[in-house]
């Protein structure tokens, strides 16, 4: 049988209303116009989807069930609706994605930019945090995706992998320590470091680190990024903790050596975690497979 949405809506009008003139008066239209509409589909259906009452209009069995079908389909029309919206940059969206300090200064701008590229309606808000709280504000709704350090315990989400990471000491080129191949962080706490601001999450790593080995980093100065900190420990300001990645970009442009880390904390193997597939929106869905390369 024929139908369209506006026979659909007015449907869940009445249901709602349970009035047709109030219906009517919802659209709008004339209430004899929204009468012989409705008159019509229910010839072509072959049932009576209302009761007509003195106080009102009330569905019948069968009408509850076409109601609930009207209601799904209209759903999945504003859906579609939605999205044809945001495809031609009518409508904004804006995710959330909490990383760690390594995930969004080294791993992330190097393969956000081709998915903000391919969905030029979406808005990306990026928010630093240490790995564990990555995992709370994802399971606290509060950011939508996150990237996180996968030694740790992700219950209550759902953990897909990303991306591995290490953490090495970036030391002057001529510093005793540059001839080493790899070391342990007891090793390097006896000298000055340069470090990121206090509130980085990375930051905050590096010192509870230090602080459990009874032994306080030693911050001759702090600066705001891994370049900058790259620089002063060139100069021999210090030495520092950074990114593998970064390190090795640095190394090729600067008079600077850095030396692995025995421990097993300096390896991150970074996952992409979530509450649930159905909880993700649809752009969040095509961001999770965009960095994990899975869909489901």
């Amino acid at each position: 049988m024929h139908f369209d949405l506006q026979d659909l809506r007015l449907l869940a009008a009445i249901a709602t209303t349970g009035s047709l003139s109030k219906a009517a008066a919802t659209f709008p239209v004339a209430v004899s116009a929204a009468s012989t509409r409705l008159r019509l589909f229910e010839e072509r259906s072959g049932m009576t989807l209302f009761v007509r009452k003195s106080d009102g209009m009330q569905l019948t069995p069968a009408g509850l069930l076409v109601l609930e079908a009207a209601r799904s389909v209209l759903g999945e029309a504003q859906k579609l609706q939605d999205t044809l919206k945001e495809l031609a940059g009518q409508r904004r969206i804006t995710l959330h994605l909490a990383a760690s300090t390594v995930t969004n200064s080294t791993l992330l701008p190097a393969v956000l930019g081709p998915f903000l590229s391919d969905y030029p309606e979406v808005d990306l808000q990026l928010v630093e945090h240490r790995s564990v709280d990555v995992l709370r504000v994802v399971q606290a709704g509060e950011c939508e995706i996150g990237v996180y350090d996968g030694n740790l315990i992700n219950e209550g989400v759902v953990s897909l992998p990303f991306r591995t990471e290490r953490l090495v000491l970036l030391v002057p080129a001529d510093h005793p320590l540059a001839g080493r191949e790899q070391l342990r962080l007891r090793d390097a706490l006896s000298y000055a470091f340069v470090c990121l601001p206090a509130e980085r999450a990375m930051q905050r790593f590096v010192e509870e680190l230090a602080i459990n080995l009874a032994m306080p980093l030693k911050i001759r100065v702090r600066a705001p990024s891994f370049e900058a900190i790259a620089q002063l420990v060139a100069q021999h300001a210090g030495i520092s903790m950074l990114p593998e990645t970064t390190a090795r970009r640095v190394e090729q442009e600067l008079p600077v050596r850095w030396v692995a880390l025995e421990e097993r904390w300096a390896t991150l193997e970074m996952r992409v975690c979530f509450r649930g597939w159905e909880a993700l929106s649809s752009h969040g869905r095509q961001l999770v497979s965009f960095l994990t390369g899975q869909s489901y």
